[in-house]
């Protein structure tokens, strides 16, 4: 259910909640990265950059490692990534099926690049499911960890923030869904939660829940609404 009644609003996050998107991106961008000479690890770029807007990024190398991102960088990094969601990307297992059962109005709000949203969910079959409720950092002056786009979302769909429920994998998203006043289930089943020793970091963040598989979805709403 994309309209209608507002009440119960579920907000999704896109890249390891939608999509499994996480290994993907932060391969392209590690590799941007080096040839900028701004070169991090893995375990750098899971804890760094993780759910996080390009310009926030953007920032955050500029201030701590003194590297900046051209015009040039920023291209590369989007034709590698898009040539790579086309033929890699799949969408989160169980996300289908969890989503056509809710009996309420879901949307998205993603750190991402409106076209980077679009692409990622048309490419993996999910864009049905979300169109046109979907909103990006770039519609707002603060990225998560900000609340700005998730009070954003809701604004836009008519809910009341703390009648919404948001799914993220990200810190910096828990963060900016307990900034906003809002309900945040911590999903850990994205193929980078290991990598990125997710469950110990978000459990860290005391989320209203945490889920491993998205087949849980319904039933950890239904608790969350029984409390």
């Amino acid at each position: 259910m994309t309209a209608g009644s507002a009440s119960g609003l579920v907000i999704f996050d896109c890249d390891g909640v939608l999509v499994d998107s996480e290994p993907i991106s932060l391969s392209v961008m590690l590799e941007v990265l080096a040839e900028a000479g701004c070169p991090l690890t893995e375990a750098e770029g899971y804890a760094r950059l993780l759910g996080r807007s390009i310009p926030t990024i953007a920032s955050w190398l500029r201030t701590e490692r003194g590297c900046d991102l051209t015009e040039a960088h920023l291209s590369a990094l989007r034709e590698r990534l898009f040539a790579r969601f086309r033929s890699e990307l799949r969408p989160i297992p169980g996300l289908r099926a969890a989503v056509e059962t809710l009996e309420r109005p879901v949307c998205v709000a993603s750190s991402s690049q409106p076209d980077r949203i679009a692409l990622s969910l048309d490419v993996t079959g999910l864009l049905p499911l979300f169109h046109p409720h979907i909103f990006s950092a770039t519609m707002v002056a603060r990225g998560k960890p900000a609340p700005d786009l998730f009070l954003h979302a809701a604004r836009e769909m008519g809910a009341d923030p703390a009648s919404c429920t948001v799914i993220e994998d990200s810190p910096a998203g828990i963060k900016a869904a307990k900034a906003a006043g809002m309900r945040a289930i911590a999903f850990v089943g994205g193929s980078h939660a290991g990598p990125a020793n997710l469950r110990e970091e978000v459990a860290k963040l005391a989320p209203d829940a945490i889920m491993g598989h998205m087949e849980e979805l319904p039933a950890c709403l239904r608790a969350l609404a029984a409390t």
